[in-house]
């Protein structure tokens, strides 16, 4: 043998590289095909583009169901996920992606029992290291039965019960990047953030067979589980991104603004920006009119740091917006309201305001509310759909939280939704500009409640009510509160100094709180 000759392959060795490409052929050609032709991209593709280049490290992976002849293996049909650790900018996640074009992504009743290796989420809980779900899986399938032949009860919360657990530990992420349904559909929303994609991607516990089935009527999966749906009606998904690449650098930049787990303090980021930067456009962004909108995006950007805010579910509850950013580098949460939208906070925003106080308080990072709060929303309609439980669960998630919390209120401030820009206990700053009024209600709506009496008895009521409510507003200058409380007023073109003042204030209380929540985090 000459020295230029390889030498031959080891047995051993040419078997795991000839059961490797089975894994690596995934449903085969034909299902590559279809997956493309869909828009979509395969489970392998996808962690390619999401992670580190080459960081990628792949566990359980000889896992399937392998034919024999004679002892020998002629084929194995790889399972239906690809799991593994990698790294994002250099910081270890694990990351679990379904695999479609097998078995549409169902689990099957390969392996499990004795032996067993440790599952991603298990390792993601052990390792305390981020986990991120990559979904394209259809769940369940009644296929399982005839291979197992027999059927089941559903048992899942035993190995479901990680899933839970992670919420409270390290950082959860759910890209829907296909037509998911039943277990993993559930799983979408086990998350503290999730992201779907345009036209290619569904949700949704049953299909429309299942639908069909079940109620009698016809409907496209778009219709029952799409983006118009989840992301602005249900509020099931946070965010809405244009294509797989969008999604993927979504989870990406969300997890930038977390720690690794509840036990570490969250990364701060170089920043170009001056913590004592004085912005101009505060002074004039409210309009001297409070009748008009103003668009609250253009206050959050005029005071965390350059190109730093990432909105979480923009479609959803707009009278709010919420999501993270940096102040002078270090990740914080942000909540405003929108007056654009009205302002009031009606039951879809609480929902989205309590998802971020539990985040920050989960992970440690400050809160900052830009308060320009109407109150509760009133009416027929919030009164359907429960404003005053929901307006409960908000007191008691705003009392209930720990981590540092700052308001600055640029306009109004009323009754108990005013409330919940307010701590009673804890790290809390509260500013407020000169262009602030609040109250236990509007004077608008309060005066005739209140002075009923005097205005009907009057013999001119609509000019004794006018003689009332303008009797009030001259009372209501928010230097008069200052006065009697010693509350706080600031030039607008100070509300970033001193919040970033605050956010450097807050680390020592924040490296007191590191570790497990009291209050569990759920969706």
């Amino acid at each position: 043998m000459s020295e230029s000759t390889p030498p031959p392959a080891h047995p051993a060795l040419a078997e795991l590289e000839r059961r490797r490409a089975f894994v690596r052929a995934m449903g085969g050609p034909e299902g590559i095909a279809r997956q493309h032709s869909q828009g979509k991209l395969t489970v392998r593709e996808r962690i390619e583009r999401f992670a580190d280049p080459g960081s990628f490290r792949e566990f359980m992976g000889l896992m399937g169901r392998a034919t024999y002849e004679g002892g020998e293996l002629t084929h194995l049909t790889p399972r239906a996920a690809v799991d593994g650790f990698c790294t994002l900018d250099g910081r270890k996640v694990v990351v679990t992606a379904g695999d479609f074009p097998v078995r549409g992504g169902s689990g099957g009743s390969s392996g499990g029992g004795l032996g067993m290796e440790l599952a991603a989420n298990r390792r993601a809980l052990e390792w305390r290291l981020p986990y991120v779900r990559l979904l394209d899986a259809a769940g369940g399938s009644v296929r399982t039965f005839e291979e197992m032949g027999r059927t089941y009860l559903p048992d899942g919360n035993s190995f479901t019960w990680p899933d839970v657990q992670l919420l409270r530990a390290v950082p959860v992420v759910s890209a829907v990047l296909g037509s998911v349904a039943g277990l993993p559909a559930v799983n979408a929303c086990m998350a503290h953030f999730n992201v779907m994609v345009k036209d290619t991607s569904q949700l949704f516990p049953g299909g429309p067979p299942v639908v069909k089935a079940a109620l009698g009527y016809d409907i496209t999966k778009e219709e029952l589980g799409g983006s118009a749906m989840h992301t602005t009606q249900s509020g099931v998904i946070d965010n809405l991104a244009r294509d797989e690449d969008e999604a993927l650098a979504m989870v990406r930049r969300f997890l930038s603004y977390l720690p690794s787990n509840v036990w570490e303090m969250a990364p701060r980021a170089e920043t170009a920006d001056d913590p004592n930067r004085r912005d101009e456009s505060l002074l004039t962004v409210i309009p001297a009119d409070r009748r008009r909108a103003y668009d609250s995006h253009k206050v959050i950007r005029a005071v965390v740091d350059r190109d730093s805010f990432f909105e979480i579910a923009p479609g959803y509850g707009r009278a709010r917006i919420t999501g993270l950013a940096r102040l002078n580098g270090y990740p914080v949460g942000i909540m405003a309201n929108n007056p654009i939208y009205g302002g009031s906070t009606d039951v879809a925003a609480g929902e989205k305001i309590i998802r971020l106080i539990q985040l920050c308080d989960t992970f440690h990072l400050p809160l900052i509310s830009l308060a320009d709060e109407p109150g509760f929303m009133v009416g027929l309609e919030s009164e359907k759909k429960g404003i005053e439980r929901a307006g409960a669960r908000l007191v008691i998630a705003t009392c209930d939280s720990r981590m540092p919390w700052a308001t600055i209120v640029t306009g109004q401030v009323y009754g108990v939704a005013g409330q919940c820009h307010h701590r009673p206990s804890g790290m809390f700053q509260r500013y407020a500009w000169p262009s602030a009024n609040w109250g236990s209600m509007h004077i608008e709506g309060g005066a005739f409640a209140a002075y009923r009496r005097e205005i009907e008895s009057a013999p001119d009521p609509e000019a004794k009510r006018a003689e009332i409510e303008a009797m009030l507003k001259a009372i209501a200058s928010p230097f008069r509160t200052a006065e009697a409380t010693g509350q706080d007023i600031i030039d607008p073109r100070e509300t970033r100094p001193l919040l970033c003042q605050f956010v450097e204030e807050a680390q020592p209380i924040l490296a007191s709180q590191l570790g497990p929540c009291p209050n569990p985090y759920r969706p």
